[in-house]
């Protein structure tokens, strides 16, 4: 029988590391685990519909009416709303912002019935405005002013002529003969501007030479069902063609704002003429 004994550690001496393959294993494993740890699940960034966007601009919209905002902040955040892809995107643009009815809150659409009777309403609202004869169809301003505005009837065709003039066409309370009008403008040292009210579909077809036809910047006005189609064409020589997007006066957009005295003139002149 040996009497050899197998040699203790001494004090303060630790064993070769091939002696603990279990403890190098455990403590991997348990380093892996904390390193694992430390890195927190992403969510996915959840997509925001048109529905959550436009309940964002009635926020905006509303905070404007209030003088929260002005409105170069709110063409500002305007345009980052129809720009926005996810809830993460939109809640830093009301943040600021006092908080709004359950209603009006920015949530996932609920169902498709909802959508489907607003789309209805909004329809009904603009068939009552479709149909009839136009007031009105042509506009003739020589180193005058021709104007149209407040409630007329838009015919299927008009014809807007400026020469060292100025002319404005006023839609926002306007009816319209037919679905789709043709506004064709003809801009010679002068300048015609067009409003149209949020909701009509624009398509701006004009040439420019030395000057411009100018489709504004107008991120609100998405076309809504039911609602006209204007179509505006034409030449600009040494002239300028504008088309604006404004709600009616008298909505709650415009709410304690102070609306202009009258309309911005064009020509420069003080004589007013109508054809």
């Amino acid at each position: 029988m040996s009497d050899e004994r197998p040699e203790m550690p001494l004090p303060g001496k630790s064993l070769p590391e091939d002696s603990l393959p279990e403890e190098k294993a455990l403590s991997g494993e348990v380093a892996s685990q904390e390193v694992a740890s430390e890195e927190p699940p992403r969510a996915p960034a959840l997509r925001a519909s048109d529905a959550d966007r436009e309940a964002v601009v009635d926020r905006l919209r509303d905070a404007v009416a209030e003088g929260r905002l002005d409105m170069e902040e709110f063409e500002e955040r305007l345009e980052a709303v129809y720009a926005s892809r996810t809830y993460a995107e939109l809640e830093p643009l009301t943040r600021d912002l006092p908080a709004p009815p359950p209603s009006a809150a920015p949530v996932p659409s609920s169902s498709a019935s909802s959508s489907g009777s607003s789309a209805s309403a909004a329809a009904s609202a603009w068939r009552g405005r479709i149909g009839g004869t136009g007031t009105s169809a042509t506009g003739v301003a020589v180193m005058s002013r021709f104007q149209r505005k407040g409630r007329w009837t838009v015919p299927a065709r008009f014809n807007a002529v400026a020469v060292w003039g100025g002319g404005e066409l006023d839609l926002r309370e306007a009816d319209f003969a037919e679905g789709e009008v043709v506004i064709t403008c003809v801009a010679v040292m002068g300048g015609i501007e067009i409003t149209v009210p949020p909701g009509v579909e624009v398509d701006v077809r004009g040439i420019g030479v030395m000057g411009a036809f100018d489709p504004g910047d107008s991120p609100g006005s998405r076309p809504e069902p039911g609602a006209p189609r204007v179509v505006v064409n034409g030449l600009a020589l040494w002239g300028g063609v504008a088309v604006k997007v404004k709600p009616p006066k008298g909505s709650k957009e415009l709410k304690g704002l102070k609306a202009p005295e009258g309309p911005e003139r064009l020509d420069g002149g003080t004589a007013r003429k109508e054809l």
